[in-house]
């Protein structure tokens, strides 16, 4: 089985929605009465399962940056406005909002990150970045563009 990083939020939204629930159940037993005054073990109970919660979340953040999957296009892109990069003096600039990269970003395969999966009129299947995107919309012809989610964008 193959642990991804949307099972490990769920788990972590189900550790916060029972966190939640204790504290509801220990705030409704009225101060001063023996019920009261024994649930500090359950107050603690909350407290880790609100503090795995927050350890779920942080190793489901750890294991979508591990899985991420470069877009491997054979140019780069800029990842806001596609294909607008010049190359001078092996510094890449966007033609579009000026951010410059200190290395032929054109010239080299594209690191961004997969978001989209793109299926042509005859089935094939190619996953790249935004910025591809953009160009591919304008090119490919009765392609399908699906958005990924993050743990879906490894292979």
């Amino acid at each position: 089985m193959t642990v991804t990083p949307a099972q490990l939020r769920a788990l972590a939204s189900r550790a916060d929605a029972l966190a939640a629930e204790v504290r509801e159940l220990c705030l409704s037993a009225p101060a001063g009465t023996p019920e009261h005054d024994h649930l500090g073990a359950a107050w603690q109970a909350r407290e880790r399962l609100s503090a795995g919660a927050e350890d779920l979340r942080r190793a489901a953040g750890d294991l979508a940056a591990l899985q991420a999957r470069p877009c491997g296009m054979p140019w780069g892109v800029c990842p806001e406005h596609g294909n607008t990069l010049s190359t001078r003096a092996g510094i890449s600039t966007c033609r579009v909002c000026r951010r410059e990269w200190r290395h032929d970003r054109f010239g080299r395969p594209c690191e961004e990150p997969v978001t989209w999966k793109v299926i042509d009129r005859a089935g094939a299947e190619t996953r790249m970045c935004d910025g591809h995107v953009l160009g591919a919309r304008a090119a490919a012809a009765g392609a399908t563009f699906v958005r990924l989610e993050q743990a879906d964008a490894h292979p």
